[in-house]
């Protein structure tokens, strides 16, 4: 039987990260995934921000890890020359009400350690992005873009370049726990092949929850519940004046932040993304319908007033693995490490979601530190 140091389920962001990372120490170490790439699912279907950490309640994970990863990660991309920018992002608000709530985001992104953060009047917003409707703003000159393509492809290289490999169209069948280890069950074209393995690594995004369901001894209890969340994506078509991101304050009582106004590295335009909840299937359905087109055009027009119906298109959209219910409060990710299942060498990762991509290198030194002690 072969045998290997770390198998990482999902090549995703995250577990590309996570295997980049514990590679410099165990090279002997496998990624596997069950589509034919990397990054097949979440990790290329999202809005390729480099979020600041504004948001996420004081000493979460999502708040940790988001003001510690986005520093770890604009220097990977510089030295691997990864396409990225600082963009900057405007956080606008219109009215009493939301001028309260801006005030209110601000004081916790000082909490959450995040600098670089500008408080702007009216006129000054204006002065800024003279296309947006806004009472009040804050400026967060750290938010950035990232081409996210090229960024996982650069931890592959990192993670091969220390003897690290990737085995694509392998599905995860079952691991049965050995005195030192685990014993994995994978099918790769039809055949089922097993494999031994120190340290398993579950970050399968989508498939987090089924992936934990195979693993030998793990308590059901440990196992939290996962929604699946669409979100759309329209993109502006021909010319447009902006050259920030524009976020509108989170409604109160919603699950995500608002259709807001990304750009990506080539310049273009985009607004998403909505939340919808779906039911989980095997086979996600990615498809975007015409009949948002109005619904994302009454969000957007509420602070970019001179947007046009017609030039609004259908993008893309993808699904983010949420913890959070769609009637359900605040949801951290949740790493578990061994000492919380009490099963030496395996960590689950479920509800890695936004700030994800943003996390995803502290996301793998906390893992990294844990399992190198």
């Amino acid at each position: 039987m072969e045998q290997v140091d770390v198998v990482v389920v999902g090549a995703g962001v995250i577990g590309l990260a996570i295997a980049a990372k514990l590679s410099q120490c165990y090279p002997n170490l496998l990624v596997v995934d069950r589509h034919t790439n990397i990054g097949g699912e979440i990790s290329s279907r999202n809005s390729e921000v480099i979020h600041a950490g504004l948001y996420y309640p004081s000493d979460s994970l999502k708040a940790k890890l988001c003001v510690q990863g986005q520093h770890l990660l604009y220097q990977h991309c510089r030295e691997w020359q990864v396409p990225c920018r600082r963009a900057g992002k405007l956080i606008i608000a219109n009215g009493a009400a939301q001028t309260l709530a801006l005030h209110k985001l601000a004081r916790q992104a000082k909490d959450n350690g995040v600098t670089n953060l500008a408080s702007l009047t009216k006129v000054q917003a204006a002065a800024l992005a003279p296309h947006i409707r806004a009472s009040e703003a804050l400026y967060s000159a750290c938010t950035g873009i990232i081409d996210s393509h090229n960024y996982m492809l650069s931890l592959m290289a990192k993670t091969e370049r220390q003897g690290g490999n990737f085995v694509g169209l392998t599905e995860f069948v079952g691991a049965e726990r050995v005195h030192d280890g685990f014993i994995l069950r994978l099918e790769n074209s039809g055949e089922t092949m097993r494999l031994k393995t120190r340290y398993l690594i579950n970050s399968a995004g989508l498939h987090c929850v089924d992936i934990a369901q195979r693993i030998e001894g793990l308590n059901r209890k440990d196992i939290p519940q996962l929604h699946w969340c669409k979100g759309h994506y329209f993109s502006y078509r021909g010319r447009h004046p902006f050259s920030h991101l524009v976020y509108p304050m989170p409604e109160l009582n919603t699950t995500g932040l608002g259709v807001h106004a990304t750009l990506d590295m080539a310049g273009q335009l985009k607004f998403g993304p909505d939340t919808l909840y779906i039911s989980q299937h095997h086979s996600a359905d990615y498809t975007v319908p015409e009949a948002l087109r109005e619904t994302f055009y009454q969000a957007i027009i509420n602070y970019f007033p001179k947007v046009e119906l017609e030039r609004l298109q259908p993008a893309y959209a993808g699904i983010r693995p949420k913890l959070q219910g769609p009637s359900s409060g605040f949801a951290d990710f949740n790493i578990q490490l061994p000492g919380t299942h009490h099963i030496p060498g395996l960590v689950n990762l479920f509800g890695i979601e936004s700030p994800g991509l943003t996390a995803s290198l502290a996301i793998a030194e906390y893992v990294a530190n844990e399992l190198l002690e």
